[in-house]
């Protein structure tokens, strides 16, 4: 079983839809292409002589967050495979099946069509992490679950004990971070960029309309103009990798 591709998906309400797409176009530095699925719900995000590697998606209640898009050779296997690992499917159509984790965090399986070149880094930074939050008592099934279904991919524990790393292959644009809550509370993942320069970026996105909304050692958390939970993280932009001492987690 071989993913090839991966895609970080902005999910943001339909109402904030627009703003969502303007900004994490500038961010990104890509253009959208056309909207497409029933409600016009669905716009991959299209950067300049590279394959793309995010979409956004509007969905029509709650505050939205994100989920990754697994391109594989076999989503009939892979789809097989998460079940038996504690997944349940959530819609099955002939080019796509939609799942939810043993935790409830929403992922896809769609077919790989020759995605392979990766987009550069975008002023300092890149948007390369999907980060599940996980209630305390999921916490230890998610690693498990992941860390099964993700053959090929390095499962190892972050910098602090709350977190949890899963890296791809080299090439593959989008990894995983778990993070182990510290309250109960339904499962949910938000996007985090590698950053250069963590004060700059924040800068940058602020002139976009963003806003801090609170600050740690190793990252530094972000609501963009649809009202989206994202990081900023001190991770090298080119590598994903932290610094040397570095408490940010991954």
């Amino acid at each position: 079983m071989s993913i090839r591709w991966t895609y970080a998906f902005v999910d943001r309400p339909r109402a904030a839809f627009g703003s969502a797409c303007d900004f994490w176009t500038a961010v990104t530095a890509t253009r959208l292409s056309e909207l497409r699925g029933e409600h016009s719900e669905f716009v991959t995000l299209l950067p300049d002589g590279a394959d793309a590697c995010v979409k956004a998606q509007a969905v029509g209640a709650g505050p939205g967050g994100a989920h990754l898009d697994f391109c594989v050779d076999d989503i009939r296997e892979f789809a097989d495979a998460a079940v038996r690992l504690g997944a349940r499917v959530v819609l099955d159509s002939d080019s796509l099946v939609v799942l939810r984790s043993p935790g409830g965090q929403l992922f896809c399986a769609d077919p790989w069509r020759g995605q392979s070149s990766r987009p550069g880094v975008v002023r300092g930074s890149r948007l390369d992490q999907v980060c599940v939050d996980v209630p305390p008592s999921a916490h230890s099934a998610e690693v498990a679950f992941w860390s099964g279904l993700l053959t090929g991919w390095e499962s190892r524990p972050g910098a602090l004990p709350e977190f949890h790393v899963l890296e791809p292959p080299p090439g593959l644009p989008v990894r995983l971070l778990l993070q182990r809550l510290g309250t109960e509370r339904p499962v949910s993942a938000h996007l985090d960029l590698a950053c250069a320069d963590v004060e700059a970026t924040r800068a940058w996105h602020e002139t976009l309309g963003a806003e801090c909304v609170a600050g740690f050692s190793g990252w530094t958390v972000m609501r963009d103009p649809a009202g989206g939970i994202y990081c900023l993280t001190t991770r090298d932009p080119h590598t994903g990798r932290p610094p040397a001492r570095s408490l940010s987690g991954t």
